[in-house]
């Protein structure tokens, strides 16, 4: 596997505060990355300094050798860089499909005066959001809620129906930002094992998430964060074995005395 996605000595400041500080991450084509670390540790920050929406204020993102640093996100977006956010941002009262069909305006070469005369290129265009859209709903496995509004499905479904969008601008690397957040026990699993789909059907992926669990089964590399710096990186089991991890998540007194000595 070759790299992929790089970030090399990424610093965020807001005023005095250090929000991240020098952290460099490697992601290689194939891979499920995750990022993991307590809360305020800074994921999210670095996260938004990665894909284009906070600048960071030092260090450099390259997506495939090419330095995308001062891009903007919809730069960042045509050079095959697409992410999801925390907070759920579909358009409600939009059906999924029309949900999808947003995600590949990129690719579309209709203006203002096209959609209001409904040329010919708007015609071919919506004719071919339209094909690729259902091509996008159907692999992902949505196909019986094409034409359900997007307000009124589950909560889990939602999250699907926003990486199946994020999925239309067909990215080379694909960014979670907590997933998971806010599911149930069963939505969390389904989410799983659909990030797993998505690999094995050749996308690299990278997520975001504060539940450890969720990250050591899905995720075949992790990175730690605590306090705006990298404190770990490796595989799932060199990440649940490393000190410093145990204490980030647990505490130094639990990690150095009842839980060695089989005390819970």
């Amino acid at each position: 596997m070759s790299s992929l996605f790089e970030a090399k000595g990424i610093c965020k400041y807001f005023g005095g505060l250090k929000a991240v500080e020098q952290v460099d991450m490697t992601i290689e084509e194939g891979d499920v990355f995750g990022i993991i670390g307590p809360n305020g540790a800074g994921k999210t920050t670095f996260f938004n300094a990665c894909s284009g929406i906070d600048k960071p204020t030092k260090g450099n993102v390259f997506l495939q050798g090419e330095d995308i640093t001062n891009l903007t996100p919809e730069q960042v977006a045509k050079k095959g860089m697409a992410r999801t956010f925390q907070n759920i941002k579909l358009f409600r009262y939009m059906s999924v499909l029309e949900n999808v069909k947003i995600g590949f305006h990129n690719q579309l070469r209709t203006n203002i005066f096209d959609s209001i005369l409904h040329t010919k290129t708007y015609r071919e265009d919506e004719a071919y959001a339209n094909r690729k859209g259902l091509e996008v709903i159907e692999m992902v496995g949505l196909g019986r809620f094409t034409e359900t509004l997007a307000g009124n499905l589950p909560y889990g479904i939602q999250r699907k129906v926003e990486i199946a969008r994020a999925l239309a601008l067909n990215p080379k690397i694909l960014l979670l930002d907590e997933p998971a957040a806010g599911m149930n026990p069963s939505e969390t699993h389904s989410l799983m094992m659909f990030i797993k789909d998505l690999n094995k059907a050749g996308y690299t992926i990278a997520v975001i998430e504060h539940d450890m669990k969720f990250v050591m089964n899905a995720c075949n590399k992790v990175l730690v964060l605590n306090f705006g710096q990298k404190i770990c990186q490796g595989t799932p089991d060199e990440v649940r074995c490393n000190q410093e991890v145990v204490e980030a998540y647990f505490g130094k007194g639990v990690a150095t005395g009842g839980a060695t000595n089989g005390h819970a």
